[in-house]
């Protein structure tokens, strides 16, 4: 005799599985209804094309401006990395392209902090610290044995 949940275990329908998800028109309501990436422009903006359009060009100057920004700013002084997250946060208001990299960044950095945290390679990279640090000291250890304190000259 088949009861109700091996059938289910074995695709047989079940009048639990068969009987569709009756939703009230009050609760249909309650229910956040999916939507695709939309523009964060304001309501007047998006109703005139071309104001929307110059948004769009508006959002993408200032947002590639800041990436910019933040790449000269990893080579001299400055919070590059910031800066360019940033400036995909910025691109990301109106570019699907810009949230994706944005979450797909986001999910690198918490996998490396991850990795980061993992006992095995905070023990390799404390011996990697400690073994370096012990050849500066001998090697600046051989240098003044045989030099001294005075430059070469």
């Amino acid at each position: 005799m088949d009861t109700g949940a091996a059938g289910a275990a074995n695709g047989a329908p079940t009048a639990e599985t068969d009987a569709p998800d009756a939703m009230e028109p009050a609760e249909e309501s309650k229910v956040p209804q999916q939507r695709g990436h939309t523009s964060r422009a304001p309501q007047f903006i998006k109703r005139s094309r071309t104001l929307h359009l110059t948004w769009q060009i508006g959002v993408a100057i200032v947002g590639f401006a800041v990436i910019v920004a933040g790449l000269i700013m990893m080579v001299i002084p400055g919070p590059g990395i910031p800066a360019v997250l940033v400036g995909l946060a910025i691109l990301g208001t109106e570019f699907v392209w810009a949230q994706r990299t944005l979450l797909w960044t986001k999910d690198q950095a918490t996998k490396a902090a991850q990795r980061a945290l993992d006992p095995k390679t905070r023990r390799r990279n404390l011996i990697i610290l400690i073994v370096g640090v012990v050849l500066i000291a001998a090697a600046a250890g051989l240098y003044l044995w045989k030099y001294g304190l005075a430059l070469p000259s």
